[in-house]
């Protein structure tokens, strides 16, 4: 299943289909004080600053990117005019995983 931009459903696992010693994947969770933030924008920028994708976050607060190796940043638009960035590196085999508090 796939949320409206085509990209797929964000849950807490990893989809069956995915071989994880073959993929680098970015994850996290959006919360303020503690409470899950739904509907939240993850953006994930290369090296240089530049856009690559984006999803939005699920009922649960979690977002997910499959990514190449390397040094990534992850930022999170939220209600409110809230802009957060979080740097992060991505290694083929293993789930970088990020918790923005906004």
């Amino acid at each position: 299943m796939t949320d409206g931009c085509g990209a797929p459903a964000q849950t807490a696992s990893l989809p069956a289909t995915v071989d994880l010693a073959n993929e680098a994947v970015i994850q996290g969770t959006v919360e303020r004080a503690g409470t899950v933030v739904p509907g939240a924008y993850a953006r994930l920028l290369d090296s240089t600053g530049e856009f690559t994708g984006e999803v939005v976050t699920s009922d649960e607060g979690i977002f997910r990117f499959f990514a190449a190796p390397g040094d990534w940043t992850v930022r999170v638009l939220a209600p409110g005019g809230v802009s957060i960035d979080s740097n992060v590196t991505a290694q083929t085999g293993e789930i970088a995983s990020l918790k923005v508090a906004i």
